[in-house]
């Protein structure tokens, strides 16, 4: 299987081995795939069936903690992950490339492009339902979360992690008492992918990307940018991200689906592979 392998040096000095996992496919312009929370790149199934298909490479990762990717103990912080990306990046050689983050994968995109695009690899980026600018409730940012709910997250999690992926699934898909946009197959697919992670991971990556703030990051983002966002996504409200992100980067394309819960990649596949396709082309 594909890995890319990298040293992560713990807080007491020691340096561990850390695998990341990945797919590389087709040809042409080459898209690289930033998963969400608490899935793996599996989660990009009805894009990797569809955009090879249209003259694209496409690479897909495991975020390290998640899939076939190691599970360190330590790491899960937006500068690891960034890093952990360009070294993707380097190893594969990738020119003008396409960054696509998805959710907590939008925070990789925006920490790479402030930190590592000076080698001009990456052309084009995407934040799709992306948790950037910053989540959290502040002093300076009084429209976010409240830390309360973070907190309750986390005894979830570790109360009976099952159950909260269970539930958070059906949020993520705007799944309701009386209907559904997805079937209770993929809910139960998605499941699987969840609980491929650690706990651990799942635990730290999420007080990442809850207090993590990306705002001075896409205050420098030059290169074309395209923020998608579904106007019904309950997991990362869009008052709270997109809508501050593009008053960040002005010059944003920017395509709100209406009706979109937060896993728009699938209820509405069709359209989001449509977008992308034309974004990277354009």
């Amino acid at each position: 299987m594909p890995f890319i392998t990298t040293n992560s040096v713990s807080l007491s000095g020691h340096s561990e081995e850390i695998n990341i996992f990945y797919q590389d496919i087709g040809r042409g312009k080459p898209v690289v795939l930033v998963h969400g929370w608490p899935l793996n790149y599996q989660m990009w199934e009805y894009q990797l069936n569809v955009l090879p298909a249209n003259n694209l490479r496409v690479i897909a990762y495991d975020r390290r903690g998640f899939g076939l990717s190691s599970r360190p103990w330590e790491g899960y912080d937006y500068d690891t992950f960034a890093q952990d990306l360009q070294l993707l990046l380097q190893e594969l050689d990738l020119t003008d490339v396409t960054l696509v983050g998805f959710s907590m994968g939008g925070g990789e995109v925006a920490r790479y492009l402030s930190r590592y695009n000076g080698d001009g690899r990456v052309t084009k980026a995407a934040l799709v339902a992306s948790v950037t600018p910053f989540l959290l409730k502040t002093d300076d940012n009084p429209n976010g979360l409240p830390q309360e709910q973070f907190d309750t997250m986390r005894e979830q999690i570790e109360e009976d992690r099952p159950k909260f992926l269970a539930a958070f699934s059906k949020m993520f898909y705007g799944a309701g008492i009386f209907s559904s946009p997805v079937s209770a197959e993929i809910l139960q697919h998605d499941m699987v992918l969840a609980l491929q992670s650690a706990g651990y991971s799942t635990i730290k990556s999420m007080l990442a990307w809850s207090t993590t703030d990306f705002r001075e990051d896409l205050k420098g983002i030059r290169i074309p940018l395209l923020v998608i966002h579904g106007k019904e996504d309950e997991t990362v409200p869009i008052a709270v991200s997109a809508e501050e992100t593009i008053k960040l980067v002005p010059h944003a394309q920017y395509i709100v689906y209406d009706d979109a819960p937060h896993g728009l990649f699938y209820t509405h596949k069709n359209r989001f592979n449509e977008d992308i396709i034309n974004f990277v082309n354009s």
